[in-house]
């Protein structure tokens, strides 16, 4: 999926030398930022539609992404792999109208404890598509942090549901963007691939706006604006990340989005999680911590 302007490239990995650390903490950072956002998303759908929410959130991240056009010009939208940024911003852009869909229907934790599948998918999808080598312990580490996702939702219960395909298609779409944010780390820089992703976006959201849209009052207005800010802050350290160290590698740590998913939950809709999302959350904790480990030890 490149544009007529790329070249062929080396495997990703030979082209800069990663910093597993730095990039596992920029995930990290990018996570508390996405449950803030997700929070509020689910609190502001109680009374505005799904895709209103979702086109204000991208209408701020495109204020926020251009604003250093005013000094960089046309050379911040100067890209190799056209094609590739579209196609970025497209996913990024239906996996967090999906998500915003699935949270009004599905309490916060079991919303994202169900589109925890998006590690497998990026674990997946950076062999053929990264080049990327993904040994069998990491790959039974990522099939018991799956399990820990599994326990944490507790199947049977009322998240499994139509409205589970909601955050489930949202995985698979966020799990595509990070992909192609790995492959656009070797031409792009941070701030061209977030413009793109931003104005990509919003043009997606914009066809389905009009026959949703209804004008938000103040406090509605101010919610959708600061899920703008967070969000767009934390895609900026996804692309971070992702540019210092293998998309295999930091998959699992997104696991960790349940924790604080959880207890924002509780904080704020005063859903407290189960005994099942407890210990979930434990065995997901551990498989990403030994992955990291496995990761330490080959280097």
């Amino acid at each position: 999926m490149t544009g007529p302007t790329s070249v062929a490239l080396p495997p990703i990995a030979a082209q800069r030398a990663d910093e597993p650390l730095r990039g596992i903490l920029l995930v990290i950072g990018a996570l508390l930022l996405f449950s803030t956002s997700d929070a509020t998303a689910k609190y502001v759908t109680r009374t505005l539609p799904a895709i209103e929410v979702a086109w204000v959130r991208y209408a701020v991240f495109v204020l926020l992404t251009l604003a250093p056009a005013v000094r960089q010009g046309p050379a911040l939208l100067r890209t190799r792999r056209l094609w590739l940024q579209l196609g970025r911003g497209v996913a990024v852009a239906l996996s967090a109208l999906l998500f915003i869909l699935g949270l009004g229907k599905l309490p916060l934790a079991e919303a994202a404890a169900i589109n925890f599948v998006s590690p497998l998918f990026i674990t997946a999808l950076s062999v053929p598509m990264l080049g990327e080598k993904v040994g069998l312990r990491r790959w039974l580490a990522l099939a018991v942090g799956l399990g820990g996702v599994v326990l944490a939702a507790h199947p049977g219960s009322g998240a499994f549901q139509a409205a589970a395909l909601y955050p489930l298609l949202s995985a698979a779409a966020w799990a595509i963007g990070m992909i192609f944010t790995r492959q656009l780390a070797a031409t792009d820089r941070p701030a061209t691939t977030l413009a793109w992703s931003a104005l990509s976006g919003l043009a997606l959201l914009s066809v389905f706006l009009p026959g949703e849209a209804r004008l938000p009052d103040a406090t509605e207005l101010w919610l959708c604006i600061l899920i703008g800010v967070v969000a767009a802050s934390g895609q900026f350290l996804v692309v971070l990340g992702y540019r210092l160290a293998p998309a295999s590698l930091l998959a699992p740590f997104s696991y960790l989005q349940l924790i604080s998913s959880g207890l924002l939950g509780y904080i704020v809709f005063a859903a407290r999680p189960g005994n099942s999302t407890i210990l979930g959350a434990a065995v997901i904790a551990g498989s990403g911590l030994y992955t990291a480990s496995r990761e330490r030890a080959r280097r």
